[in-house]
């Protein structure tokens, strides 16, 4: 269970200082766990979102086989799978066309709006997004790219283990995203990285003081160690 003040403790702070304060608190978490490689954010104005997974595999570049058995109903079931608890969500979603990711984009003004009524709070995924100026209000976006076009995009599986970037993410993890990136936090250390914070901030601020002051490297030297 994560508390309210929890949520509001991880709002507080951007996607790279939970970073920090992760691999302080869990070191063996240092080297994976987040995205890895640059994503386009279009609005990286916004605050930090912080929300459970929602997981999702999709294609863009191919069509799905004329009157595949049930693809409806699969379109209907993944909208009950979205608008579920644990809430609030993100979508973290796996482009599978491999070396064509982003052919087509499943982001656009329709599916924002759709998502931002059901509970979301935004997107992770190395596919694309488009629409960019119509897209809902304070609806966050990460992606691999920027198209005009949604091709033949549909969903393939939802509920199960994705990776996006480098970051492997289970449906329901508890993911952390800003215009840097996003990062999967472990709930059970949240305490602790609160607790660490204060500390992180202070050797931080001297580094920097010193730095500043123009005391040379002597000083910096100083203010790492100390």
């Amino acid at each position: 269970m994560i508390t309210p003040e929890q949520m509001d403790f991880l709002r507080s702070i951007d996607t790279p200082t939970v970073c920090n304060l992760v691999e302080i608190v869990a070191p063996e978490r240092r080297g994976h766990g987040y995205t890895v490689k640059h994503l386009h954010c279009p609005f990286p104005e916004l605050p930090p979102v912080v929300g459970f997974a929602k997981t999702v595999t999709f294609k863009a570049k191919d069509a799905v086989p004329l009157g595949q058995a049930g693809y409806m109903q699969k379109r209907l079931d993944y909208l009950d799978y979205v608008a579920g608890e644990p809430r609030p969500s993100i979508m973290v979603m796996e482009d599978l066309d491999g070396e064509h990711a982003g052919y087509g984009a499943f982001w656009g003004e329709v599916q924002s709006n759709v998502h931002k009524a059901l509970g979301c709070l935004g997107v992770v995924t190395n596919g694309s997004v488009r629409d960019i100026p119509m897209i809902a209000p304070g609806f966050q976006m990460l992606a691999g790219s920027i198209v005009p076009s949604h091709a033949y995009v549909h969903v393939v599986e939802f509920g199960i283990d994705v990776t996006v970037h480098g970051m492997a993410v289970a449906s329901g993890d508890l993911i952390h995203a800003d215009r840097h990136g996003a990062i999967v936090v472990p709930v059970d250390k949240i305490g602790a990285m609160r607790s660490a914070l204060e500390g992180l901030s202070a050797r931080e601020a001297k580094i920097i003081a010193a730095a500043r002051a123009g005391g040379g490297v002597a000083a910096i030297k100083a203010a790492m160690k100390g």
